[in-house]
């Protein structure tokens, strides 16, 4: 999987600020869907989903399941 994280090509929302705090996600092979911070670049951990629980994960931020992001 590592050489398929190096390759991967990773985006951000369009709705990401310009000050590059915001997460990039990568589609990888078998459905399967990578997010990194996008600050830390390929230097840091990549949480890798399979298509099912990247599913029920956007379902569940667009049902506001998981809650507004805190203002700091």
């Amino acid at each position: 999987m590592t050489s398929e994280l190096s390759g991967a090509e990773w985006f951000k929302s369009s709705r990401s600020h310009a000050s590059g705090e915001c997460v990039e996600a990568a589609h990888l092979s078998e459905g399967r869907v990578g997010v990194r911070d996008s600050k830390r670049g390929g230097r840091g951990p990549v949480l890798v989903f399979d298509g099912t629980a990247w599913d029920a994960f956007i379902v569940g931020v667009a049902n506001g399941a998981f809650g507004s992001p805190d203002p700091r």
